[in-house]
């Protein structure tokens, strides 16, 4: 296949997700295959919700959105064009996922599989429905893909290299075991947020989305605020308040009575709205309903924080403070160009 018609069928299949992004979905005629796999689609997304209960129909189709969004063909030829893979040997790649947000790992596949190269997938329990049905998808959009994509349940052989994503625990067992083949391995990261106390109540409402979106499952959301040391949260506090509703999901729900309870039986000082809370902590990784925070004394000594702490944070979310920032609600809506851990995946897939 040449990179045009994987950029064809790509788009086709942004056209296919666009569908479900609304509740209810939007049947379209325009859309190549439909009759064969639209209501095939929605069976897939009702299995993944019903699997893992952080997947929720809102989430989903959030999810799916962002996806169509960046299946467009000026969004695939931006990322795509600069790069020449008409040298590329075919090789296969593997690619262990993560299961915490979905589709997280279609990134990565969809990188594999722009680039020339096959597909090895061994996916997470918790995400197992939606990214095979895609993948059908694409070898009947584009047959050339047949014979590129497989999927495993079985411990990986046959790969030339591998991506993998999981745990710092996992990260050292993955980096012991793919030891002798090109790889990319991430571990545990974080997204913060910087505040000036400046900020509108539209750019902390939008915070809001960074904050609460996923559940906070995801490395792209924010789990730390950094805050000027006279900071006041009241303002804050009333911004997200339209999420006060995801108390009302049982698991979401659970997470806050829990943390809580481990807050206060540790006598820790946090602040506390009655869906979700905030302690002063120098970590980066809080638990589901909290958020840790700092407070900085002067801009050059955040940045200086920052710097010394890149290997643990995802992305930084605020307005004037470095060139790779992140706009205020849109941690989770990154383009194709956007690498976990500013790891270029293109490059590595072009040098393995």
């Amino acid at each position: 296949m040449t990179l045009t018609e994987r950029i064809n069928a790509c788009i086709h299949l942004g056209k296919f997700l666009s569908q479900f992004v609304e509740s209810p979905p939007l049947r379209k005629e325009d859309v190549l295959l439909n009759d064969m796999f639209f209501d095939g689609m929605l069976h897939q997304i009702k299995l993944a919700e019903e699997h893992n209960g952080w997947f929720t129909n809102e989430n989903i189709r959030f999810a799916l959105k962002n996806w169509s969004e960046a299946l467009k063909n000026n969004h695939l030829k931006e990322w795509l064009l600069p790069y020449s893979f008409d040298t590329i040997e075919p090789k296969t790649v593997a690619i262990v996922m993560a299961g915490n947000i979905p589709l997280v790992g279609f990134h990565d596949f969809l990188s594999v599989l722009m680039s020339g190269h096959k597909v090895l997938v061994k996916q997470s329990s918790k995400d197992k429905h939606l990214l095979p049905y895609l993948a059908k998808y694409l070898e009947y959009v584009a047959p050339g893909f047949k014979g590129y994509i497989t999927f495993t349940e079985d411990q990986l052989s046959g790969f030339d290299a591998v991506i993998a994503t999981g745990s710092d625990n996992t990260a050292r067992y993955f980096e012991y075991y793919f030891k002798t083949k090109p790889h990319i391995i991430r571990k545990n990261r974080n997204s913060v947020a910087v505040l000036s106390g400046k900020e509108s109540e539209v750019q902390l409402s939008a915070l809001g989305e960074d904050i609460f979106r996923y559940y906070g499952l995801g490395c792209r959301n924010v789990s730390k605020l950094y805050v000027p040391e006279d900071y006041n949260f009241d303002a804050f506090f009333n911004a997200i308040y339209p999420w006060h509703t995801l108390v009302n999901k049982q698991k979401y729900a659970n997470n806050y009575d829990y943390n809580k309870a481990v807050y206060l039986m540790s006598e820790f000082d946090f602040l506390d709205n009655g869906f979700f809370m905030l302690k002063e902590d120098t970590g980066y990784s809080s638990p589901i309903a909290s958020c840790f925070y700092e407070r900085y004394s002067s801009k050059n000594e955040l940045l200086q924080r920052l710097k010394q702490d890149q290997k643990l944070i995802q992305c930084v979310v605020s307005k004037g403070l470095i060139e790779t920032e992140i706009a205020f609600g849109k941690s989770q809506q990154p383009q194709l160009w956007h690498y976990a851990d500013n790891i270029n995946t293109l490059d590595f897939l072009l040098n393995i």
